[in-house]
């Protein structure tokens, strides 16, 4: 039996933990609240003083209409396919440099811009500002596109650059000759209109990116290494503008990539005795290799939604939303663990919540009575910047626990640095002035690419390295990346020419205006 005098301690306790947790809500509560009130980054320097710069309006009429879409449906005709390291297409790629040089006159017989080869097939520009004193910038795209066949079920051929409802069909439009083309029909429009650049900037075009970048990437690296070249800034491929991309992330939004997510493959294989399949034993070299496969599959990376790059997106996404979205979203502090679980219901979002892991390759046997002495499984990771290659392994080595299955490590690294996005960062609030110029309607915030681009290569050159392209993705486009139908509308593409013309003359200012007063930017 409890006597009185206890029972009043135990009551008089319980009420203090309740106060207490009360009182802790109450705070936790007004801290998100006011905070939600206050956030808002979608503004950054958009109402602050810029420099004034005469730019050149690029007014593309019908027949530059015409040249520009004959030129980007020419260069989607040209397959240079890139099928492994150091085996691609390389009479393509040779007809691509040849298709170049017509495509774009004006680019290469200016006095302003320097050309060269690299590695055979990859190209590097270096078009001459008149203030040397201000630092360079990179703009990045690639040659080269993955297989495509006319057995994959097209809607129309792969390389074929057909037109329907008002698309352009093939392989590369998005992937990545619309960037390509686009700089350079940019560049060759200006050029023609007298445009000289006060900021110097330089253009790589790598043949090989698809399959790692280590010939044309890192030849250009090498190239531009042995000339002392610092950069202010790097932009290449890799987010997008998405359009109501799933139910929680409505409406437009250009996502400006400002890291990557780290890359590991690796191969799982089990060794046993071959025999005839009418003496089985109890377990295959198959079946084993299996059932380590089955646990990787059933037993995730941790979730780490909150604990990245991908943070900043959601918050300078905040102000989009009523409540109670917007108040979740402006403090991930609290929420990032319930957000986190409505995003991992949906490939592309569970993307961002964790390490990903995809079997993709799996092979054994050589006859259907013979059972394997051998079986082999590849598993690609794509590595959260909040892990780390090693602790991405270790998770593998824990799900697979079985000594019989030998894994190796065929290549991988980190995750990349991330890039900055103050008020003081000049290539993000270049490009974030330059999407609201060219797409007012729609919200900028910084992302995390979850593939890989050649940009990894240059992170020697600066801190500062983007990821993006003037696309529009909508729900279901994602898997054209890649995969059939791959296309981009008329109307995009000659918005990809609009935009770089615009970057292009938008980074002759000098310096960064100073912020405005009244905007709060995390």
């Amino acid at each position: 039996m409890v006597d009185s005098g206890t029972k009043l301690k135990i009551r008089r306790l319980l009420k203090t933990i309740i106060c207490l947790f009360s009182l802790t809500f109450v705070v936790l509560f007004t801290v998100a609240f006011v905070r939600t009130l206050t956030l808002d980054v979608d503004v950054g320097l958009q109402h602050a003083q810029w420099e004034k710069t005469k730019n050149i309006s690029l007014d593309i009429g019908r027949e530059q209409r015409e040249e520009l879409l004959d030129n980007f449906k020419e260069s989607i005709r040209i397959p240079t396919v890139s099928f492994a390291e150091s085996n691609y297409n390389t009479t393509a790629l040779l007809e691509f440099n040849r298709f170049l040089r017509k495509a774009f006159p004006t680019v290469y017989s200016s006095s302003l811009v320097h050309h060269e080869v690299v590695a055979n097939y990859s190209h590097l520009f270096w078009v001459e500002g008149s203030q040397p004193d201000l630092l360079p910038y990179l703009l990045l795209a690639h040659v080269d596109v993955v297989p495509a066949s006319e057995s994959d079920a097209w809607d129309l051929p792969p390389f074929s650059a057909k037109e329907m409802d008002g698309f352009i069909y093939g392989r590369g439009t998005l992937d990545d000759k619309s960037s390509l083309m686009g700089i350079l029909q940019a560049l060759e429009y200006l050029l023609r209109k007298g445009y000289a650049p006060r900021r110097g900037f330089y253009i790589g075009l790598g043949h090989d990116e698809e399959v790692s970048g280590k010939n044309g990437a890192l030849n250009i690296v090498n190239v531009m290494k042995q000339r002392g070249v610092q950069l202010s800034f790097v932009l290449d491929e890799g987010m997008l503008i998405t359009e109501n991309l799933s139910s929680f992330l409505g409406g437009s939004t250009a996502f400006i990539g400002i890291s990557e997510k780290g890359s590991a493959t690796i191969k799982l294989s089990v060794s046993t005795p071959p025999g005839h399949s009418s003496m089985p034993p109890k377990e295959t070299c198959i079946g084993i290799l299996a059932a380590a496969v089955k646990r990787i599959e059933d037993n995730p990376m941790p979730r780490l939604f909150g604990y990245g790059p991908e943070r900043l997106s959601f918050e300078h996404m905040a102000h989009k939303f009523s409540f109670p979205v917007k108040f979740m979203m402006s403090n991930l502090w609290l929420f990032s663990p319930l957000i986190g679980r409505v995003l991992e219901r949906q490939p592309i979002s569970n993307s961002l919540v964790r390490t990903t892991t995809a079997v993709t390759m799996f092979n054994s046997g050589v006859k259907f009575n013979i059972i394997p002495s051998l079986a082999e499984a590849f598993v690609n990771l794509r590595i959260h910047s909040a892990q780390s290659l090693e602790e991405a392994l270790d998770h593998i080595r824990s799900r697979v626990a079985d000594e019989r299955v030998k894994m190796e490590l065929i290549d991988g690294f980190d995750p990349l640095p991330v890039s900055s996005t103050d008020e003081k960062s000049f290539g993000f609030q270049i490009i974030k002035k330059t999407v609201l110029e060219v797409f007012p309607s729609v919200t900028v915030a910084p992302g995390i690419c979850v593939g890989n681009t050649d940009s990894r290569h240059f992170k020697d050159f600066t801190k500062d390295i983007f990821r993006f392209i003037p696309a529009w993705l909508k729900s279901g486009d994602y898997l054209r990346f890649h995969g059939i139908n791959e296309r981009i509308s008329k109307k995009n593409y000659e918005e990809f020419v609009v935009f770089y013309s615009s970057l292009i003359q938008n980074c002759d200012i000098q310096k960064l205006p100073e912020p405005h007063g009244s905007v709060h930017e995390l």
